[in-house]
């Protein structure tokens, strides 16, 4: 019997268009008896239930036709405005004042609609667009249909390798670049690194995308100001609410300046007209009277002591990282942030090393869909956040001893 031909007509960029990686993998912990070092997810634990249950009430109650009704696609003003204050306020303590306005603040549906509108905005097919070395897949894929030519930049422990950026920056679009805490690697741009690399740039007429999504879960000192603080004219700045509040509620924002904002707003009108009015009207009630500066301390307290508990195990079971690292799984140790980034001893894969973990209990995400090109095959990443401290000894036991039987066969 014959198949019926499709009447449908893909377009061609989503030929482009691939699954992403770590849902994939997600599905493979959702197994009963998995533990997951793998998803990007905050915990559950930190999410602000009783604030969330009296914030619902007092939005129906004060404004219930307001909160359920068609709303403006810049967002609801009132939590514009905090979140002007609140990045202006913590920009002057990091000592680069940044007088950020109302009227540049955009509230998208997560901090992932604000990559797929910056996409959309500012690339055509066959621009070069420059990314760290690794970096956040969910950019790529955010970029990707729009066809451009995705350059990785080297990066190192400081940041972005500026000598490499210089290599690579003539005629590219912009660069994207995650200074705090980033994902995957959990590193964090210097100040030096950060100074110099804004002065490169502005120089050289290259605009900064500054996504910034995990910048307020450092776990001993804030991280420097702002990329995007020292040449407004020249940043695209993106933050998110699911971090520190929720994630469920899909809420995020772009700081733009004059020159970009206006097409953002008509490509978020294109996309989904705004935001819902109840979630930010939600939001902005339980972030009233300071919520956030008694709240979020809670949380950098946990990761931190998941994190310690993660580093502990690892060089429990690795004794060697640091007098053989070509024989032994090594590994960074974050200052804030969700993951820990490591690498596999010479001669690995992550991606051949993961089915061997899950079958012994846990998962990971390996490191290389991360990379624009030149992909590092031994590197993985690990997020500490999820798994309780007896998990995550238990998961890295059964990491060890998935490495060491492949290392022995």
């Amino acid at each position: 019997m014959n198949t019926p031909a499709t009447p449908w007509s893909l377009a061609a960029r989503t030929a482009k268009m691939n699954p992403s990686v770590i849902r994939e993998i997600l599905k493979v912990t959702e197994r009963p008896g998995i533990i997951s070092f793998a998803g990007g997810l905050p915990s559950s634990k930190t999410f602000p239930v009783p604030e969330f249950r009296q914030a619902c009430a007092k939005v129906l109650q004060d404004d219930p036709a307001g909160a359920l009704q068609y709303a403006a696609s810049e967002g609801f003003g009132p939590l514009r405005e905090m979140v002007a204050a609140s990045l202006a306020e913590q920009s002057r303590a990091a000592g680069v004042p940044w007088k950020v306005e109302p009227s540049q603040i955009l509230i998208t549906t997560g901090s992932q609609q604000g990559l797929d509108l910056v996409a959309k905005v500012l690339i055509d097919a066959g621009s070069r667009i420059l990314v760290e070395s690794p970096t956040y897949l969910g950019a790529v894929m955010a970029f990707t249909p729009m066809e451009p030519e995705v350059v990785g930049v080297a990066s190192d422990d400081d940041g972005v390798d500026l000598a490499d950026l210089a290599a690579h920056s003539s005629g590219a679009r912009f660069l994207y670049v995650l200074p705090n805490f980033q994902n995957p690697t959990g590193r964090s741009m210097t100040e030096p690194r950060r100074a110099a690399l804004s002065a490169q740039a502005a120089q050289s007429g290259l605009p900064l995308i500054e996504d910034n999504p995990y910048g307020d879960l450092w776990f001993d000192t804030p991280p420097p100001a702002p990329l995007t603080a020292r040449n407004p004219e020249g940043g695209i700045y993106l933050g998110s609410f699911s971090k520190v509040l929720a994630p469920g509620l899909r809420l995020g924002f772009i700081v733009a300046p004059a020159a970009v904002y206006s097409k953002l707003l008509q490509a978020k009108q294109a996309a989904d007209l705004h935001s819902p009015g109840f979630n930010q009207r939600l939001i902005h009630a339980v972030m009233q009277d300071g919520f956030l500066e008694r709240h979020v301390p809670t949380i950098r307290a946990l990761y931190h002591a998941q994190r310690d508990a993660m580093l502990q195990a690892l060089a429990q079971h690795f004794p060697d990282a640091a007098k053989a690292p070509e024989q032994s799984l090594t590994w960074n140790t974050p200052a804030g942030g969700m993951f820990l980034w490591a690498r596999l001893p010479a001669g690995m894969n992550a991606v051949d090393l993961l089915p061997h973990a899950v079958a012994k209990g846990v998962a990971f995400v390996p490191g290389a869909p991360f990379y624009a090109n030149h992909a590092d095959p031994r590197t993985m990443r690990l997020s500490f956040v999820t798994p309780s401290v007896e998990e995550i000894q238990r998961g890295v036991a059964a990491l060890a001893d998935a490495i060491r039987e492949q290392q022995r066969a």
